[in-house]
């Protein structure tokens, strides 16, 4: 997900998606312990995505300030 689109979602959706996220990319790493994960680059990729949610979370606080 790119940043941009990112931003032009609201604070709950950036929440929300945070919390999916998360929570798949436990479900990959419990794959990748029991070596039965497909695509490992999809856990590089989850990373830098909730990253990002969180960076743009942390930038509407400050604004809010």
């Amino acid at each position: 997900m790119k940043t941009n689109e990112i931003r032009k979602l609201t604070t709950e959706e950036i929440s929300k998606k945070i919390d999916d996220n998360k929570t798949e990319l436990f479900n990959l790493r419990m794959k990748q312990a029991t070596g039965t994960l497909e695509n490992p680059g999809r856990i590089h990729e989850l990373r830098k995505t909730v990253a990002r949610l969180k960076t743009v979370l942390k930038e509407r606080e400050i604004e809010s300030k």
